[in-house]
């Protein structure tokens, strides 16, 4: 994962996204707590007393963030680069949840805008793809918003926490689209 730099921290809108450590145990564990997020069928969110793992899995198998709101500095949440390809140059963006309080706000917005920028603009990816539950219809409406175009369903792709075999919507957006996209997220953004 030399790809991308190990002390990695992109910040805009009060938004601070840093490497997830263990240091970030405690306030992930509130995160989590905040609209019970775990018991989601399709959410990656761990359950309360599995934070610690949860954080050491996503740190030995993917490039995870912790994201900060900066009013506050509290933790609200977490995404990843995963999927990292430097031959294409290709990453995806997943992993994502927000505690309830932070759901509907200008973070998710400004998270993803700063983990697209970077890869654009700093990795010069050539793609950026996303990956959803077929049931998580909010998911695939703020994939959709950002520019991402549907590429397709794979069926039967994998199992959900409960046990029941998901089908996982493919999104991905181009660095061809990538200004467009970029254009239309900081407009939204200044609202």
């Amino acid at each position: 994962m030399n790809f991308i730099p190990q002390d990695l921290i992109l910040k805009h809108n009060h938004v601070r996204l840093e490497p997830l450590t263990l240091a970030h145990e405690t306030g992930l564990h509130q995160a989590v707590c905040d609209g019970e997020l775990w018991r989601l069928p399709y959410t990656t969110a761990p359950a309360p007393h599995e934070v610690a793992d949860y954080i050491q899995e996503a740190i030995n198998t993917r490039y995870p963030f912790a994201v900060i709101d900066e009013s506050n500095e509290k933790v609200v949440g977490t995404s990843s680069f995963y999927e990292i390809n430097p031959q294409v140059p290709r990453v995806e963006i997943g992993y994502t949840w927000y505690a309830q309080s932070a759901q509907r706000t200008h973070i998710n917005t400004t998270c993803k805008f700063l983990l697209m920028n970077y890869a654009f603009e700093t990795l010069a990816c050539h793609v950026i793809g996303w990956r959803t539950d077929i049931i998580n219809t909010r998911s695939q409406a703020a994939i959709e918003r950002l520019g991402a175009k549907k590429d397709g369903i794979l069926r039967g792709f994998q199992l959900r926490k409960d046990g029941t075999i998901r089908d996982t919507v493919m999104y991905s957006l181009l660095a061809s689209e990538w200004l467009e996209s970029k254009s239309h997220l900081l407009k939204k953004l200044q609202k």
